[in-house]
């Protein structure tokens, strides 16, 4: 048997393709193509050392998986597909496939969690260091869908770029997003929110955070020395003691008009 031909392909490539779901011989049967153009069954088992009595249960498996399309003829020809479209079809595919495993089993185990009171008692977190109250921030907003609250006396460039895509997320959900920043920040930085939310600011913040939906809360505390701090709860008690106190200081706060 001859030895597998010299590929310009990195193993990199090969890697990334077996991660997304394709088998060993589907990978040297696509990549051939794509080296070497349109070939029939019999040239491609021969190019890549895939046994004969595999290579059409192989291409068949490509065309299904929508990385090769054949040409009819005697003998037929298979040609590969552009790897871009290949590729977005196929992680397409799994996001659906992903998707539906996951509301089934979602929806089945909180049947259950429910059923056995384990929402009885809701919970309260205690989330230290910047990077964990920004995932907990992140985890929260993902789920906002009508109402977003926040209130921000000062935050790092990195976590800036943070909320402002965290907004941009839920105002293509139409949600509705009231933004409280302290006047000490920057005017740049403050116009740049006003462009996609409702600004207010005011000159002393104790602490911030954020309210979602009336329902789950993030509530940052000022920091003198040592790592951030912040607890997050779902308690309905605590969401609604949150909004109370957030809209007495957003009517106490000043509007911010936008500059063009």
């Amino acid at each position: 048997m001859s030895e597998e031909p010299q590929t310009i392909v990195s193993d990199k490539v090969r890697r990334a393709l077996l991660e997304l779901g394709l088998t060993e011989y589907e990978v040297r049967a696509y990549l051939a193509l794509v080296e070497h153009g349109p070939m029939t069954a019999s040239e491609l088992s021969e190019t890549k050392l895939i046994p004969y009595s595999k290579i059409y249960e192989v291409l068949g498996s490509l065309v299904e998986k929508g990385f090769v399309e054949t040409q009819q003829g005697r003998p037929a020809k298979y040609f590969p597909k552009s790897p871009a479209a290949a590729v977005e079809s196929l992680v397409q595919s799994l996001e659906r496939d992903l998707h539906q495993k996951s509301e089934i089993a979602i929806r089945e185990l909180m049947l259950i969690f429910e059923e056995k009171g384990g929402r009885e008692r809701p919970d309260i977190w205690i989330l230290r260091g910047e990077k964990s109250v920004a995932e907990k921030i992140r985890e929260a907003v993902s789920r906002c869908e009508k109402e977003l609250l926040i209130a921000a006396p000062s935050f790092t460039k990195e976590f800036a770029d943070i909320l402002y895509g965290l907004i941009l997320s839920v105002r293509a959900k139409d949600t509705k997003v009231q933004l409280m920043l302290s006047s000490s920040l920057p005017s740049n930085i403050i116009n740049r929110f006003s462009q996609i939310a409702e600004v207010r600011v005011r000159g002393q913040m104790f602490g911030g955070g954020i309210i979602c939906d009336n329902r789950e809360v993030v509530i940052v505390f000022a920091e003198d020395k040592g790592p951030v701090l912040a607890i997050w709860s779902d308690h309905a008690g605590l969401a609604k003691f949150a909004k109370t106190y957030f809209e007495y200081l957003w009517k106490e706060s000043k509007k911010f008009k936008r500059k063009p």
